[in-house]
């Protein structure tokens, strides 16, 4: 099947049968946000029977027991090398990959795009303040001590404010990827139309393109370098039960950054 039949079409599909349908060397850009193997979703995201399970984690986004599961990294690393080296293969040479990833499970899933053959060209930074702090404070544990009231509260008060290891999260890392040119990049864009970022596409205040986005109004300094808009509840819509929406005029930036209008 050739990627032609799916321009201007929105495909509801497991990418995994459907990259195999697209041509080699026929898309121009990737923009991709992969589930990242916390809270128990992993590659296949169905978000009903994470919540059906029985076995919860008592801190979210860490394993039953608040232990760190090597194996997670580890399986989102082999599940996105699959998903990479098929996206390797549609890219156009030049073309890039922009991966939506997580600030603990980045490094995995930016091995996993190097190894199946693209250039790591840059991390971009999308900023954010509307988000909920998730760690856990030691007072429920301490109340089940089995030591003297008065130790309880010593240690209450010399813990009070220490909690588990996860300050409030207000960035989301953009793994960016290139596939390799072919030859020249004066060339490659003569040849594919891709491979050169177009610099004259402003962010916040009319300024120049930065590694760094931003969706919520932080300070005028911020504001006037970095931001874009945050999606509206009319954006999502009450359709809308993704997990993670993305703003809309953050994925344009990123198409008008490295794709042609036509």
């Amino acid at each position: 099947m050739t990627t032609s039949k799916f321009i201007n079409k929105i495909i509801c599909h497991n990418s995994m049968e459907l990259l195999p349908q697209l041509s080699d060397n026929s898309v121009d850009v990737v923009i991709t946000d992969p589930p990242y193997f916390l809270d128990k979703l992993d590659s296949n995201w169905e978000h009903s029977k994470v919540a059906n399970q029985k076995n919860r984690n008592v801190v979210k986004s860490l394993p039953a027991g608040m232990k760190f599961d090597r194996k997670q990294g580890k399986e989102l690393y082999e599940w996105y090398l699959k998903i990479s080296n098929e996206l390797f293969r549609i890219l156009k040479p030049g073309g890039f990959f922009f991966s939506f990833s997580s600030p603990r499970l980045y490094h995995r899933m930016a091995s996993a795009v190097d190894d199946a053959g693209f250039e790591i060209r840059d991390a971009f930074m999308w900023l954010y303040t509307q988000n909920q702090p998730k760690a856990m404070g030691m007072k429920h544990f301490i109340d089940k001590l089995e030591i003297s009231s008065k130790d309880k509260e010593k240690l209450n008060i010399k813990l009070s404010g220490w909690k588990t290891p996860q300050l409030k999260s207000c960035f989301e890392p953009i793994a960016v990827a290139q596939k390799p040119t072919d030859k020249t990049y004066l060339k490659n864009m003569q040849r594919y139309q891709v491979g050169l970022l177009n610099t004259s596409v402003k962010i916040g205040d009319n300024m120049h393109p930065s590694n760094v986005m931003a969706t919520d109004n932080i300070n005028d300094i911020v504001d006037r370098a970095f931001l874009v808009s945050k999606p509206t509840k009319q954006e999502k819509g009450a359709y809308n039960l993704h997990n993670t929406v993305k703003p809309l005029q953050l994925c344009e930036h990123l198409i008008k950054l490295t794709a042609f209008a036509d």
